[in-house]
């Protein structure tokens, strides 16, 4: 704002009017945000209306309204009350978001993911929080402001926040601490204790004086206000899967748009709700679509499992059946050798046939030993064959429940079709009725024109009447003159 000079054509306005709408403003990022009920009104300085003042005027008033301006300059440039401000716009940004955020997901009834605009717009809005009066901490690439050192802390003061903590820890695809934090919200959203973790790093301000200025927002009432708000959130069930979303490069940017007042936005509410409808019914059935692959890719890996398991049994049953086929050679020739050492002992000498009785016995302890490998063998053969038997079963009943998703697959991709036809339906529906409404106000205007000109053709045939009427009394009056002459 510059010098000020009074004009000498223009009445000036009062103290009270100008101090009314200062108070009524709230400045956030060099911008005039007004509040008017749940909306936020985007005003600039030169909106503000300086209308003549019905009330007497005082002669000074032009100087009070200097003063007060030069004050409100002299104010906006403290750091104490910027920072003040900008903690009261963020508290309201909060409270427009979240009760958004609780009504539409009401609204909507079912399961929130991070395709949802509401949702994205709270975490932006937290992040701002969060980020807000942050202590720049000097690396060797910089300076760096990072919000997931404070957040860090809420394992150490609730147990429960450890395993939050853990997760983000080993997820592979954040690389930043700005995605690490961008994530713990997420997941403490998910585990309906984001206000639980909230309200125990506030009530640590010892803590957070380690990574916020004095007159941060976490330091402040404001930060137990939203810590309070987020409690509402615990009505919500959401949803995420965070292992293919690039937080790291996202752009926090607060959209103004979702909380300006429309005059327009009641136009055509129902064909848009008839719309929002089916876009919502087509995101579940692209969610479920999706959520049925990831199962039939996990039962597709199973199965290669299984197999991979089938032909390792079935490799191992066969070197099982070659030592068995082995053992009953073997055996064969252990008894063909003992048969003749039996008959050599009945035609040979007595010491011969003790020293054949000691090669007997030894034979028949390995044909012994033999034997009980042989059972031991056809005990574990009986075992593998049942494996096998329960591998086939199990692979049956996986091929069953593989075809049964795909066939419910194919028949929700045939609702999806069904429900782009209604949607394209719905909008060729809309556009017709939109041009039967211009048809129908240019039919309109062109009765109006002609009503107009039947009224001004009334209006000439009326004046005709009357000088017609003027005319006939002329001539009346003129031929009773006559008359008596001709008399």
């Amino acid at each position: 704002m510059s010098a000020l000079t009074p004009p000498t054509d223009m009445p000036t306005p009062t103290t009270d009017k100008i101090t009314q709408a200062a108070m009524e403003t709230i400045y956030l990022c060099k911008f005039r945000v007004s509040m008017d009920g749940e909306w936020l009104c985007l005003r600039e300085l030169d909106d503000i209306s300086l209308t003549p003042d019905p009330e007497p005027t005082h002669e000074d008033s032009w100087e009070d309204l200097t003063d007060l301006v030069e004050q409100m300059r002299d104010d906006t440039e403290d750091p104490n009350y910027l920072m003040a401000n900008e903690r009261m716009n963020l508290m309201n940004m909060a409270k427009l978001s979240i009760k958004g955020l609780i009504e539409s997901a009401l609204n909507l009834g079912r399961t929130l993911d991070s395709d949802y605009a509401p949702l994205q717009q709270f975490f932006v809005v937290m992040e701002h929080c969060l980020k807000h009066g942050l202590k720049a901490k000097k690396t060797f690439l910089g300076q760096n402001k990072s919000f997931w050192g404070p957040l860090e802390l809420v394992e150490k003061l609730v147990p429960e926040a450890a395993e939050i903590t853990a997760s983000v820890k080993d997820l592979p695809g954040l690389k930043t601490p700005v995605g690490r934090g961008r994530a713990w919200l997420r997941l403490a959203l998910m585990q309906k204790k984001l206000s639980e973790y909230m309200k125990a790093l506030i009530n640590k301000k010892e803590l957070l004086s380690e990574f916020y200025e004095p007159n941060a927002l976490m330091m402040e009432e404001e930060g137990a206000i939203i810590a309070g708000l987020l409690v509402g959130l615990n009505v919500i069930d959401a949803n995420f899967c965070m292992k293919g979303e690039d937080l790291d490069s996202q752009v926090g940017v607060i959209d103004f748009s979702m909380y300006l007042k429309d005059g327009n936005s009641s136009k055509g509410s129902e064909g848009d709700g008839q719309i929002t409808a089916i876009l919502d019914q087509k995101n579940y059935v692209e969610e479920l679509n999706r959520h049925l692959n990831a199962t039939v890719n996990n039962l597709q890996a199973k199965v290669d499992a299984l197999e991979k398991s089938n032909t390792k049994l079935t490799e191992e049953l066969a070197v099982a059946n070659n030592r068995i086929i082995t053992l009953q050679e073997e055996m064969e020739r252990v008894k063909e050798e003992s048969s003749y050492i039996l008959e050599s002992n009945r035609k040979g000498p007595k010491q011969e046939r003790t020293a054949e009785g000691q090669a007997l016995s030894e034979a028949r302890k390995h044909l012994k030993e033999e034997t009980q490998l042989r059972l031991d063998v056809e005990k574990e053969l009986e075992i593998q064959i049942s494996m096998r038997q329960e591998m086939e079963l199990a692979m049956k009943m996986l091929e069953k429940d593989v075809c049964e998703k795909q066939d419910a697959l194919v028949s929700l991709r045939q609702q999806l079709d069904d429900l782009r036809a209604l949607k394209h339906e719905l909008a060729f529906k809309l556009q017709s009725s939109d041009l039967g409404v211009k048809q129908k106000s240019e039919l309109n205007s062109r009765l109006e024109e002609k009503t107009n000109q039947m009224a001004a053709t009334i209006k000439q045939l009326e004046q005709s009447e009357k000088d017609l009427v003027k005319q006939a009394k002329t001539l009346n009056s003129a031929a009773n003159k006559l008359i008596p002459k001709h008399h």
